[in-house]
C-alpha cells in the first residue's frame, strides 16, 4: 500500500475493530447502514460516479453513449487506484433503507483517518446525511486522538461543508486541496497532531 510517512504503523486487523453500528451512531440514526462494497455494486458505483460528474459534462459536445463510456473508463481508473493504494481501508456502501446511496470509503492509520471518498446519490443530498456520516468519522478519530484528512475537488459544492465542520486547506494538490480537520482541546483550541 502506498501511504504517506504519517501512515507508517500497521493497521488494526478488522477482529480490532468496532463494528460500524456502533461507530456510526449518527448516521443510524437517520436511517442509513453500511456493508462491505462487492463486485456485483460496480454498476451502482459507476453509476454513482458518473452522478458526480454530470455537471462538468453537461457542456462536452459529446453523445450519450461517448460520455458513458468516459464515466466508465475513469470509474474503473479511479476504483483500481483505490484498490491498489488504499487496500486496508474500509470500503463501504451507504445503504438507507436497505438500498445503496452512496459510498464511503475510509482509511484507518496510526495517526490519521483518511476519507478516501465519500458520496451520496443527488437524490440523497441536501438531508443531512453528508453532515452525519462525517460527524461520525469525526467523533471516532477524537476518541482515538487522531485528525481526519480527505482530498476534496476545490470547486466540490461539499467544500462549504468541510469548511463549516472545521477542514482547512494544509496541501494544493492542482485541482485537489488536501483537508484536514484536528479535533478541538477542551480549551477551543485545535489539538496540533504529528504530520
Amino acid at each position: 500500500m502506498v501511504r504517506g510517512a504519517a501512515q507508517d504503523a500497521e493497521l488494526p486487523s478488522e477482529a480490532e475493530l468496532p463494528s460500524e453500528k456502533v461507530r456510526f451512531a449518527a448516521a443510524a440514526a437517520r436511517g442509513l447502514g453500511f456493508r462491505p462494497i462487492t463486485d456485483t455494486d460496480l454498476p451502482f458505483l459507476t453509476r454513482l460516479y458518473g452522478s458526480s460528474r454530470t455537471q462538468e459534462l453537461a457542456c462536452v459536445p459529446w453523445t450519450a453513449h461517448e460520455k458513458a463510456a468516459f464515466i466508465d473508463m475513469q470509474f474503473r481508473a479511479q476504483h483500481a487506484h483505490y484498490m491498489r493504494h488504499y487496500s486496508g481501508a474500509r470500503f463501504l456502501i451507504v445503504l438507507r433503507d436497505g438500498e445503496p446511496a452512496g459510498r464511503l470509503y475510509v482509511a484507518r492509520w496510526a495517526r490519521e483517518h483518511r476519507i478516501v471518498d465519500i458520496a451520496l446519490l443527488p437524490e440523497q443530498c441536501g438531508q443531512g446525511l453528508g453532515t452525519a456520516l462525517l460527524s461520525d468519522i469525526l467523533d471516532e478519530a477524537a476518541a482515538a486522538g487522531k485528525c481526519v484528512t480527505i482530498h476534496v475537488e476545490k470547486h466540490n459544492p461539499a467544500m462549504r461543508l468541510y469548511r463549516r465542520l472545521g477542514f482547512v486547506a494544509i496541501e494544493d494538490k492542482g485541482v485537489y486541496d488536501l483537508m484536514r480537520w484536528t479535533a478541538p482541546d477542551r480549551a477551543g483550541a485545535q489539538v496540533k497532531t504529528a504530520s
